[in-house]
């Protein structure tokens, strides 16, 4: 819109600025990793030796 004066440009612009880097912060602190609740434990295998 060339009607427009410079200024609300730049109000335009620092209002679109705002809104990304605002949900750039908040995707970025609400993601979360998926968490395993059962832990892979090792196993041991006992050998009964029978001489």
């Amino acid at each position: 819109m060339p009607q427009m004066a410079p200024l609300s440009w730049l109000s335009m612009y620092l209002y679109f600025s705002i809104l990304f880097m605002m949900m750039a912060i908040i995707g970025y602190f609400n993601f979360s990793y998926l968490t395993k609740k059962n832990s892979i434990t090792p196993t041991i295998n006992k050998i009964n030796w029978k001489w």
